[in-house]
């Protein structure tokens, strides 16, 4: 029976009590988080709240209990799995084994020194057990350095064996292709290495020194000089110090003259100057890296050399009284070097460092030397002569030989071969200009129009073209930003000024209607209902003729009683519409009129009975000249 833990009492029904303070019943959370990783927690209360009273064993503990064998009391024990085989070039990559060592050489051409002790450092590199020698590279020495023994194995004896890390210990002598190396002592991953192996090391010894390399280092012997200025000591403190300037030579004042930049140069060991100059790509000048050579620069001479000739006198310090030094070059102020005046306007870092330190100055900002440059001049274009279009003639202001101005080749593509036809009224005040009708095309493809008027027989005016293709300017439009005509201005009763004549559109063909249909956004309503009202049935842009005229002109009652007997025997022949878009297509002036040639090779591919009487005489009286067929009038004579 087990026994309540509160209160002594059998834990039987009945005689347990509910702690009413408790009031928290989870299990323990033994899963957390810790900087993104998950751990471990071990629980030390149980549900409700109530500490456990069982010790807790860590994960380190139950992982060691799971890993422990038990120990058999019988029978042999079982052995441990082999580890787990590692070659020696994953074990030992990139460890490597450092050892001090030096040799002597023999020196026997000079009275200084008899023999020369060299430093290296011999490398042992673990994982191929290959070794290598380098000399430290030591400057101004004289001695090929560097590496003496590339990477290799190397034989230790006549048999072929090659030397192990089990070979090598501080305090012993190895040959090397024929060279005897005394190893000294060797680094801390090294000692600790090889002690772990078991290999008992030698303690260290004391690097040899060279005897010649040691005398060199003794202090010099003291002297008192003539003069209060050493220039030896000069030369070895300031050895490899130069201060760098970066100035500009204007010259722009005379004629060709141009604003130039260039380095100088101080020497601080010998006080001389030199003069580099900075060459820009394509600059066009020959690439010289000097202005002037490394000298020392005089900036005040004696009277008597001022006046004699450079190229003869040879500068001493008899004819100068003063050279430049460090302190004449600064930053914002001209310095003027054989004739020419060089502002300076900046200079490196380790040149601000040295005016800091020797003479106190510590702002030398640079100075922006930069010109502005002017602001373009606008380009104006002369006034518009009149003569070809306003684009063709500016090109004459863009270049020496002037191109053709750029055309939208995307535009010309999508409307190739589209033309609008219109026909138009003269508007005028005479009255044989009254009766004249013209066809105007509008070419899509460049926004050009041409003008063409029908021959009328008897009428005392010769048809034909009348305007070729041009672009026109509506009228009150500047010359500077002139505005052309587009398909929008055309439609039935607008009025098209072109060049001083007047005309009014009278009718259109099929193929504005369709245009204007499927680009209705470009027309008013007004528009699109005046061309939809009044486009013929039969489409042709001709010019009709009204019974008067048919009455006086009998050559006009002939051909139109030709037409109607040609269409009242005409059966099965080719629609009246696809012989007169052929007809457009070879037309390109819209002139209503192509050459002979032209005309019976369409004939032709429409198998038009060209041979037949009547047939013969409509062509008769269409043809307008030697080389000319009028086709409109033609292809009337064929049914829709």
């Amino acid at each position: 029976m087990m026994s309540n833990p509160v209160h002594g009492l059998p834990f039987l029904p009945g005689m347990s009590f509910k702690d009413s303070t408790k009031t928290a019943f989870h299990r323990s959370q033994t899963l957390g988080y810790r900087n993104g990783y998950a751990v471990v927690r071990h629980p030390t209360v149980g549900i409700g709240g109530d500490r456990l009273q069982v010790s807790q064993l860590s994960q380190a503990e139950l992982d060691k209990l799971a890993s422990k064998a038990p120990v058999l009391t019988y029978g042999q024990p079982k052995q441990a799995p082999r580890a787990e085989f590692i070659p020696a070039y994953v074990a030992f990559d990139k460890k490597v084994l450092k050892f001090d060592a030096y040799f002597q050489e023999d020196v026997p051409l000079s009275t200084e020194e008899h023999y020369r002790i060299r430093q290296v450092n011999i490398y042992y590199y673990l994982e191929d057990d290959s070794m290598s020698v380098i000399e430290p590279v030591v400057e101004n020495s004289g001695i090929p350095q560097g590496k003496l023994i590339k990477r290799q194995r190397l034989a230790k004896n006549d048999r072929g064996d090659h030397y192990h890390w089990k070979d090598l210990n501080r305090g012993i002598n190895i040959t090397i292709y024929g060279r005897t190396f005394r190893i000294v002592d060797c680094d801390k991953f090294t000692q600790v290495f090889l002690e772990s192996q078991g290999i008992e090391l030698n303690p260290p010894e004391k690097m040899a020194l060279d005897p010649y390399t040691e005398l060199r280092k003794q202090p010099l012997r003291k002297y008192v000089t003539p003069t209060d200025f050493d220039q030896l000591k000069q030369f070895l403190t300031f050895d490899k110090q130069v201060l760098r300037f970066y100035a500009i030579w204007d010259d722009t004042d005379s004629m060709f003259g141009e604003c130039r930049t260039y380095i100088i140069h101080y020497y601080l060991m010998d006080d001389t100057v030199e003069i580099r100059e900075v060459h820009e790509r394509n600059d066009g000048r020959d690439p010289f890296p000097l202005l002037m050579s490394r000298q020392r620069m005089p900036k005040v001479l004696v009277e008597n050399a001022k006046n004699f000739p450079r190229c003869v006198l040879e500068i001493s310090d008899k004819e100068v009284l003063e050279w430049y030094t460090a302190k004449d070059f600064i930053v914002g102020k001209p310095l003027t070097i054989l004739g020419r005046t060089f502002f300076i306007y900046d200079c490196d870092p380790f040149t601000r460092q040295y005016y800091k330190e020797k003479f106190g100055i510590s702002d030398l900002p640079r100075i922006d030397v930069s010109k502005k440059e002017p602001p373009p001049v606008k380009q104006e274009l002369p006034p518009y002569n009149g003569y070809g279009l306003v684009e063709d003639s500016a090109q004459n202001c863009f270049a020496l030989i002037p191109k053709a101005p750029k055309k939208d080749v995307i535009k010309m593509l999508m409307n190739e071969n589209k033309v609008l036809r219109y026909l138009a009224a003269l508007e005028s005040p005479i009255p044989e200009d009254k009766d004249r009708r013209f066809v105007f095309s509008y070419f899509l493809a460049t926004d050009m129009i041409s003008i063409f008027e029908p021959p009328v027989r008897n009428s005392g005016i010769i048809g034909g073209k009348y305007l070729g293709r041009t672009k026109v300017v509506k009228p009150g439009s500047s010359v500077e930003n002139p505005t052309y005509y587009g398909p929008s201005d055309f439609f039935i009763g607008a009025v098209i000024e072109v060049f001083g004549h007047r005309f009014v559109i009278l009718d259109t063909d099929d193929c504005v209607l369709k245009y204007m249909e499927s680009n209705a956004a470009q027309y008013s309503p007004e528009a699109l209902l005046s061309v939809q009202s009044r486009v013929r049935k039969q489409g042709a842009p001709a010019p009709e003729l009204d019974n008067q005229q048919m009455e006086e002109d009998p050559g006009v009652q002939e051909l139109e009683a030709l037409i109607d007997t040609i269409q009242r025997q005409g059966k099965d022949r080719p629609c009246r519409d696809n012989i007169r878009k052929m007809f457009q297509i070879y037309d390109k002036e819209a002139s209503g009129h192509v050459d002979r040639e032209t005309f019976f090779k369409i004939c032709d591919s429409f198998h038009l009975p060209v041979d037949d009487s009547l047939v013969k005489e409509l062509i008769r009286m269409c043809s307008h000249g030697e080389d000319k067929i009028d086709y409109y009038n033609f292809v009337r004579a064929f049914s829709n």
